[in-house]
């Protein structure tokens, strides 16, 4: 593997999933809240967001299709594993790594409200705006990047360089 510039180290990552824990414990107070993480991303950053807030919550995943091994989103969003506890009337809190295109989570939203619950917001470690396509807003926002293909952290290229524990600069090439 090649050098990999370092865009946000351990410790940056971690000061900034206890802002965003502190943030979202005042936010939802006395309110039942359920952490949803996008498989296969967000699952590193959901478990450090989920100790940094300081509520009962419940946890569940989704699984959605969209990348395969490409760098790029196909446009075409598949649902591969839907929640498996009953949400209705319940605050989600969608847990993401990166926002990049919107198209995943723009589709996440509109499910879950299509399933009865109380409110959907989202949260993403990244909200990467170069490639937008559908308007998306990321209501706990960690760190904003303009451009680049990211890794670690959870962030992938081919399903490899999620562990990797800094956010990286990588490309397809690395």
């Amino acid at each position: 593997m090649t050098e990999k510039e370092i865009l946000f180290n351990r410790r940056e990552i971690a000061e900034k999933v206890e802002q965003l824990g502190q943030r979202i414990t005042a936010d939802y107070k006395g309110r039942p809240l359920v952490l949803i993480g996008v498989l296969n991303g967000a699952f590193i950053f959901l478990a450090d967001l989920a100790r940094a807030i300081e509520l009962p919550v419940e946890i569940d995943f989704i699984r959605v299709a969209s990348y395969g091994d490409a760098t790029t989103t196909s446009g075409t969003i598949r649902l591969t594993k839907p929640p498996e506890i009953d949400l209705t009337g319940k605050d989600i809190l969608l847990v993401e790594d990166i926002v990049d295109t919107g198209t995943t989570l723009a589709w996440l939203r509109q499910y879950f409200k299509e399933h009865h619950v109380e409110s959907v917001k989202i949260c993403a470690l990244i909200d990467k705006k170069e490639r937008r396509a559908s308007e998306v807003v990321v209501d706990y926002r960690g760190f904003e990047v303009q451009k680049g293909f990211l890794v670690g952290y959870g962030l992938d290229h081919g399903e490899r360089f999620r562990n990797l524990p800094s956010i990286c600069r990588g490309g397809a090439d690395e």
